[in-house]
């Protein structure tokens, strides 16, 4: 039998090249991060792999990162232009060393920047085709984030029915109830509230955090959905908790003049129908 150093031989017949086991083995911890912030996956890797190991070559960095040799070129050449990477010249094989990870807060703020520049022309294009009628559903907490967007955006009078104190889920920073009164108070709009029962136990901190007039439904007609409406828009919640949209979320979005217009009619059929006592 042929013994080929550095290889293992395991019951399968498979050859395992025994270097990389163990503390030899670079798991890549923070390599879905590197990759939303603009890397790719090889580069992710070939730059966690270089942090962890100092200056070392080609061929330890194809080992280490698992990119096959060829690529590692490549990942290595974007790296170096994106300034994160940088060659050491030596006799034999050049070494490699990454730059200090403070350079990945740069070069997000940089792409921020040039994003900022543009997003006024951006908007203007989006906002000159706006939807007059549409159904569709936003799903998780992405697509949460876009229904606050949409209503900071539209800032029109807005009204909650059987609100649960959503602004406040795990996963949502506070911006973005932040931005929608910043809108409102821009626009001179207002906000009306009718909280689910339950939001008076379990989140009552939302009452004076949120802030515009509100009004709390009777214990007997607390619901797993609400529904809010603002400008053309009509949106249903199917199922939340209190203070928590949860990960795996929908929420139904209608947009129609007449139906938002009849949704408020009967969103103030019951509000003049409750006491105004907190």
């Amino acid at each position: 039998m042929v013994v080929i150093p550095g290889l293992t031989r395991n019951p399968g017949l498979v050859y395992i090249d025994s270097r990389l086991r163990g503390n030899d083995r670079n798991d890549h911890m923070y390599a879905e991060i590197l990759e939303n912030i603009g890397l790719s996956p090889n580069e992710a890797k070939i730059y966690e792999t270089l942090l962890a190991a100092g200056e070392i070559g080609v061929s330890e960095i194809s080992l280490k990162a698992a990119v096959h040799r060829r690529n590692v070129y490549d990942a290595l050449n974007r790296l170096t232009e994106k300034g994160l990477v940088f060659r050491i010249f030596q006799k034999g094989e050049n070494q490699f060393r990454a730059v200090t990870p403070d350079k990945l807060a740069e070069v997000l703020a940089e792409k921020e920047h040039a994003l900022a520049n543009v997003l006024p022309e951006m908007r203007k294009l989006y906002d000159a085709k706006p939807l007059e009628e549409a159904a569709y559903i936003y799903k998780g907490l992405e697509g949460f984030k876009n229904y606050m967007r949409d209503m900071a955006r539209v800032a029109e009078d807005t009204y909650f029915l059987g609100a649960k104190g959503l602004w406040f889920s795990p996963g949502i920073e506070k911006q973005y109830l932040e931005d929608f009164q910043s809108a409102m108070h821009h626009k001179k709009k207002k906000y009306y509230t009718l909280y689910d029962w339950r939001v008076k136990e379990k989140l009552p901190q939302a009452f004076k955090k949120v802030r515009g007039e509100y009004k709390i439904l009777p214990k007997k007609y607390s619901a797993k959905g609400h529904t809010d409406v603002f400008g053309d828009y009509v949106v249903t919640f199917v199922s939340t908790d209190i203070g928590n949209f949860g990960e795996d979320g929908k929420i139904f979005v209608m947009i129609h003049p007449q139906l938002a217009e009849t949704y408020r009619t009967w969103f103030k059929l019951i509000w003049d129908l409750l006491p105004s006592g907190k």
